[in-house]
């Protein structure tokens, strides 16, 4: 069975090798073991915090086989982006010029670098190694965490936002910064990552364009991979949008993918899950099961499982408690998934 926890320590191996797999494609997840360690030890801090109001906090969640042990999976949230090193879109405007003696007006779109979205809080590091899991694992990595933020919501900010990745080429060059960064970075795509992920970021305000950029100018390559999202991320983009996020006009400043928010309070698994009593009760599996994600409400020892449920009773089995660190009268959370989940 697949469980999601907080990472830990002991996970730094399997963290690593996820990072591998990635091949710098996570601005979040670069392959270096001092950032990793860092990453892990930050969400284990802050989990021990008694927090009121969100600021440098950062959780890191593993979805392990509990069987094997194996990680196969990592996601994260970042409770108030900007608290510890500035963080960077494109806004997409536009300008218009006029001309009164001609008659002529035009607009024209443009970039213009922001730290607009400082003071959110934001959803990262979403990996998810292997496509032979089942298919609920994807939903369980990646919506278990919206559950940890509807249940500790003083320690998120009212928005939250995603970055997810934009298009590469058949060469996996990003045909955006091949047409913008690199004339200002005097690097390739993948290096800019790596360094943005170790926040070694001072490069972005001292090299960037500080004027507006004119879309008309960059290659039609990078213009067409504005706001685009990489084919393999789609259902991850589905998925969210299901949620309630939405494009409001901002860019990666690296590959040019979009940028996704949404009002905390009204993302759709944060209303959705609900609050009952644990029961354990051993029974066979019936063909009018449903799925559900399950999860105990806890912090350092926050647990999530996916598991087949009779709508009319919701009980768990003792395994299925025994993961969850519950016992009977304990408070759960479930979300109801779509039926053939």
């Amino acid at each position: 069975m697949l469980i999601l926890r907080p990472a830990r320590l002991t996970d730094l191996p399997a963290i690593e090798h996820l990072a591998v797999s990635a091949g710098n494609r996570l601005t979040t997840l670069p392959n270096n073991r001092d950032h990793l360690a860092e990453l892990i030890n930050n969400t284990q801090q802050s989990l021990l915090q008694n927090v009121a109001e969100p600021s440098h906090q950062s959780y890191h969640f593993v979805l392990e086989d509990s069987q094997s042990a194996e990680i196969h999976g990592i996601s994260g949230i970042e409770a108030n982006v900007g608290s510890s090193s500035p963080f960077y879109s494109f806004r997409c405007d536009h300008l218009t010029h006029q001309s009164q003696a001609l008659q002529i007006q035009n607009t024209v779109a443009t970039l213009t670098l922001c730290q607009d979205y400082e003071g959110a809080s934001r959803l990262c590091t979403f990996f998810l190694a292997s496509e032979a899991l089942p298919d609920y694992a994807l939903m369980q990595l990646s919506l278990a965490r919206l559950m940890f933020i509807g249940q500790h919501p003083q320690r998120f900010k009212p928005r939250l936002m995603l970055e997810l990745q934009g298009v590469l080429d058949e060469h996996r060059q990003s045909p955006f910064w091949q047409a913008l960064g690199q004339h200002f970075f005097g690097m390739d795509f993948h290096r800019a990552n790596y360094l943005t992920g170790i926040n070694a970021k001072s490069f972005i305000a001292d090299l960037m364009p500080r004027h507006p950029v004119y879309v008309p100018l960059l290659a039609k390559a990078a213009q067409l991979a504005m706001g685009k999202v990489r084919p393999d991320m789609q259902q991850v983009a589905a998925l969210l949008k299901t949620e309630g996020f939405t494009q409001q006009g901002y860019i990666s400043i690296f590959d040019g993918g979009p940028t996704l928010e949404a009002d905390t309070a009204q993302i759709t698994t944060i209303n959705q899950q609900f609050k009952k009593t644990l029961k354990i009760i051993e029974r066979p599996s019936a063909q009018n099961d449903n799925g559900y994600l399950v999860s105990n409400n806890a912090l350092q020892d926050y647990r999530c499982i996916h598991a087949l449920l009779d709508p009319l009773d919701l009980s768990l089995n003792s395994e299925q408690a025994a993961l969850l660190n519950l016992t009977t009268g304990d408070p759960i959370y479930l979300l109801a998934l779509p039926p053939k989940h």
